[in-house]
C-alpha cells in the first residue's frame, strides 16, 4: 500500500513565544500596521479659490467689478431723478408763492381803479380814497410778513435805518430818528429795505 507523507504541523512547527500570563502578545510581522484613522473631513474638503487656476480667480474679480460699477450708475441716476425732482418742487413753490403775493394785491388795484374812476369827483374823498388804498396795500404787506416802519423819536438802529441826512435839534436826543424820509419794511432776515431817516446830532 502506498504510503501517504503527512504535511508537517505548521503550527507545531513554528516556534511559538512564550508569553506571560495577562501580557500582551505583539503584533505578527505579516499582519498589517495600523496607520493613522483618516480625517472624515478630508472627502468634503472643496478646493480653493486657486484650485480652479489663474481664470477663474479673474472673471470672478471681473465679475465683482462690473456689480460695483452697476451700482455706481445707479446711484448717479437716482440722484440725478432727485437733483431733478427737487428743481421742479422748488419751482412750483416759486409759482405758488408768486401767485399767492400777486392775488394778495388785486384788491389794491381795484380800489385804485375806483379812485382814478371818481377822480372828478370832491378832492378830499379822493385824497381819502388814495389813503385808504395805502393803507390796504401796507396791511397786505404786512401780512406777507413785512410790516412797515416810519417811527419818528425812536433811537437810530442801524438795522432798520439807513441815515440819508443829519439835524440839529436841542429838543431831541442826539441819535434820534427826527423824519422818515422813506419808510421801511421788513424785520431782520426778511427785511425788504430799511427805513431812510434823518438823524439828530450833538452840537
Amino acid at each position: 500500500m502506498p504510503s501517504h507523507r503527512q504535511e508537517p504541523d505548521r503550527a507545531a512547527s513554528d516556534p511559538v513565544e512564550q508569553v506571560p500570563e495577562g501580557a500582551v502578545r505583539p503584533p505578527r510581522g505579516d499582519l498589517p500596521q495600523p496607520g493613522p484613522p483618516p480625517r472624515p473631513e478630508a472627502a468634503n474638503e472643496e478646493p480653493g479659490p486657486d484650485a480652479a487656476g489663474p481664470a477663474a480667480a479673474e472673471d470672478e474679480y471681473a465679475t465683482a467689478i462690473q456689480e460695483l460699477e452697476d451700482r455706481w450708475r445707479r446711484a448717479l441716476a437716482d440722484l440725478d431723478n432727485l437733483r431733478k425732482r427737487h428743481a421742479r418742487e422748488l419751482e412750483r413753490e416759486r409759482v405758488v408763492e408768486r401767485s399767492r403775493t400777486a392775488s394778495a394785491f388785486l384788491p389794491v388795484l381795484d380800489n385804485l381803479e375806483l379812485a382814478l374812476a371818481h377822480a372828478g369827483a370832491d378832492p378830499g374823498a379822493i385824497v381819502e380814497g388814495i389813503r385808504a388804498v395805502r393803507d390796504q396795500a401796507v396791511n397786505v404787506l404786512e401780512l406777507l410778513g413785512y410790516p412797515r416802519h416810519a417811527e419818528t423819536g425812536v433811537a437810530f438802529d442801524p438795522a432798520r435805518h439807513e441815515v440819508v441826512g443829519v439835524v440839529q435839534d436841542p429838543d431831541v436826543e442826539p441819535g434820534t430818528v427826527v423824519e422818515v424820509l422813506r419808510p421801511g419794511y421788513g424785520d431782520g432776515e426778511r427785511q425788504l429795505r430799511p427805513a431812510a431817516v434823518t438823524v439828530a446830532k450833538r452840537e
